[in-house]
């Protein structure tokens, strides 16, 4: 009996691990490259010690912008992983989930053309443990977002209405 419902219990553990690793595959290849981005972060930051596997999107916003160019907002989380950081994200598969540390809860905006990652304005990326989230820190990336969108948004209507 106890060893069925082990056995059920490592079932799921493995099912839940690799559904988190297809939701990463199913993103577009423009939210995988702020994923990628805020991985990247994670990973250098000498404060962080284990390597780190996307979870789930909380929020996904777009808005379009001139010619071919689009602001992303994505809100999601990354959860910690058995692997030591610096483990290749090609190898991170075979890194099964913690669930004894908090999720990493991030938000993500950048520009992109022709689904590219731009340098200009420069990626917004913050990261931190979930349970340290504050108001005032949502409070500050949604700020942060409007002010991007509302930029971009007003520089697009004075050079149509220029012309």
């Amino acid at each position: 009996m106890a060893a069925g419902l082990l056995f059920l219990l490592c079932a799921a553990a493995v099912l839940f691990s690799s559904e988190a690793q297809d939701s990463y595959t199913e993103l577009p290849g423009s939210y995988r490259q702020g994923v990628d981005l805020a991985l990247e972060q994670l990973g250098s930051s000498h404060n962080v010690k284990l390597h780190f596997r996307f979870l789930r999107s909380v929020e996904k916003r777009e808005h379009e912008g001139y010619m071919s160019a689009k602001l992303l907002y994505h809100h999601f989380y990354l959860k910690p992983t058995s692997c030591p950081k610096g483990t290749a994200i090609s190898d991170s598969q075979r890194c099964s989930f913690r669930n004894d540390r908090p999720l990493m809860d991030c938000l993500v905006c950048y520009k992109t053309v022709e689904e590219q990652m731009e340098p200009s304005p420069p990626p917004y990326v913050h990261c931190i443990q979930k349970p340290r989230l504050t108001q005032d820190m949502r409070t500050k990336r949604l700020d942060y977002w409007n002010k991007l969108t509302y930029k971009t948004g007003s520089a697009t209507t004075l050079a149509l209405s220029s012309g």
